[in-house]
C-alpha cells in the first residue's frame, strides 16, 4: 500500500501564526533598540501638566478618525466604519516599522482588497490619499506663514545658498533622468498608464459625490491640524515659551521637510526636523528637544505595542 504523498515543506509552514507574531517581535526589537529615547520621553512626561498631555492623547486618537474619513473618501464603496478605524490604528504601528509609509500602505491595501476592491483600485485609492494629504499639508503652510510671518527665523539654520542650489539641481537631474528611463520599459509604461487611467477615473467619480469629496479633503486637512494640535498640547504641558500658532507652523514645516528622508515612522528625520523647527520658532534647544521627545512618546511609542497587538489580531482574523 502506497503511503500518501506528504505536502511540500512550504505548505507545512504555519504562515498565518508567524504573520500574527511578527509585528510583536519587530516591535520588541524596535523598543529594545530605542529604549533610551523611550525612557527619556517618559521622564519628560512625569513633570508635565497631565491635562495638556491628555489633550495630546485625545488629538492623537482623533487623528486616526480623520485618517479613516480620508480613506473612506478615496473609494465609492462604503467601507465598514469600525474595521476601517481599527485598521488605521493598526496601520500606525506598521508604519513605524517600515519607511515612507510602506507599512500603513500595505495594511490598507490588504484591508481594501479584503473588502472586495480590486488591487488596481486599492492602489489608486492609496495614491489619491497620499496626494490629498500632501496637498492639504503643504497648502496649510503658506496660510500660516502669511498669518504669522515672524514665526520661523530660519536664517541661521539654513545652509549656504550655493550649496543648497547644487543639491537641489542634483536631485532634479537624477529624477529627470530616472523617470524617462523607467517609462522607456514597456511593462512599466503599461502599468503606469493603467494606474493613471484608473486613478483619474476614480478621482473624477469621487468628486461627483459630495459626501466622498468632503470626507477625503476634510479628513486630509484635519489630520495634520490634529497632529499639530497635539504638539501644541505637549508644548503647553511642558511650558515651552513659543506661541501655539508658531508651534503648529513649526510642525507643518518640519514634517514637510522630513518627508523627503524615508525612515520608519519618521524616527530620526521627523525628530530632528521638529527640534530645528521649534528652535527656529524661538524655543531653547533643550526645551525643544524635551518637547519633541514627549510628543513622539505619545504619538509613536505609546500606541506601538497595542497597535501591534491589534495588527496581529486583524491578520489572524483575515481582515488584513
Amino acid at each position: 500500500m502506497e503511503r500518501p504523498a506528504r505536502p511540500p515543506v512550504y505548505r507545512r509552514i504555519p504562515v498565518r501564526p508567524i504573520l500574527c507574531l511578527l509585528p510583536l517581535v519587530v516591535v520588541g526589537v524596535w523598543v529594545c533598540r530605542h529604549r533610551s529615547l523611550i525612557g527619556s520621553g517618559a521622564r519628560q512626561m512625569v513633570t508635565a501638566n497631565p491635562y495638556w498631555l491628555l489633550m495630546a492623547v485625545a488629538t492623537t486618537g482623533l487623528g486616526w478618525v480623520a485618517v479613516s474619513f480620508a480613506r473612506q473618501g478615496t473609494v465609492l464603496e462604503r467601507l465598514p466604519a469600525g474595521r476601517l478605524f481599527v485598521t488605521q490604528f493598526a496601520a500606525g504601528a506598521a508604519n513605524n516599522l517600515l519607511p515612507s509609509g510602506i507599512g500603513a500602505s500595505a495594511v490598507n491595501i490588504r484591508f481594501m482588497t479584503g473588502c472586495g476592491l480590486p488591487a488596481a483600485r486599492s492602489s489608486a485609492a492609496l495614491a489619491l490619499y497620499f496626494l490629498a494629504e500632501a496637498i492639504a499639508r503643504i497648502g496649510l503652510l503658506p496660510v500660516l506663514l502669511v498669518a504669522f510671518p515672524e514665526a520661523l527665523r530660519l536664517g541661521p539654520l539654513l545652509p549656504e545658498r550655493d550649496g543648497t542650489a547644487v543639491v537641489v539641481a542634483e536631485v532634479v537631474a537624477v529624477v529627470c533622468g530616472l523617470v524617462p528611463a523607467a517609462l522607456a520599459i514597456r511593462p512599466v509604461r503599461r502599468i503606469v498608464r493603467t494606474f493613471v487611467r484608473t486613478a483619474l477615473a476614480d478621482a473624477r467619480s469621487l468628486h461627483l459625490r459630495p459626501s466622498r469629496a468632503l470626507a477625503l479633503w476634510g479628513g486630509s486637512l484635519a489630520f495634520p491640524l490634529l497632529q499639530a494640535a497635539g504638539l501644541v498640547a505637549v508644548a503647553l504641558a511642558l511650558e515651552l515659551e513659543v506661541q501655539p500658532p508658531h508651534v503648529m507652523l513649526a510642525y507643518l514645516a518640519a514634517t514637510a521637510v522630513a518627508a523627503v528622508v524615508p525612515s520608519p515612522g519618521g524616527i530620526g528625520s521627523v525628530d530632528a526636523a521638529l527640534v530645528v523647527a521649534l528652535v527656529a520658532a524661538g524655543a531653547p534647544v533643550e526645551s525643544a528637544t524635551s518637547t519633541v521627545l514627549a510628543y513622539r512618546f505619545i504619538t509613536v511609542w505609546l500606541p506601538l505595542i497595542p497597535g501591534a497587538l491589534v495588527l496581529g489580531t486583524l491578520v489572524r482574523s483575515k481582515i488584513v
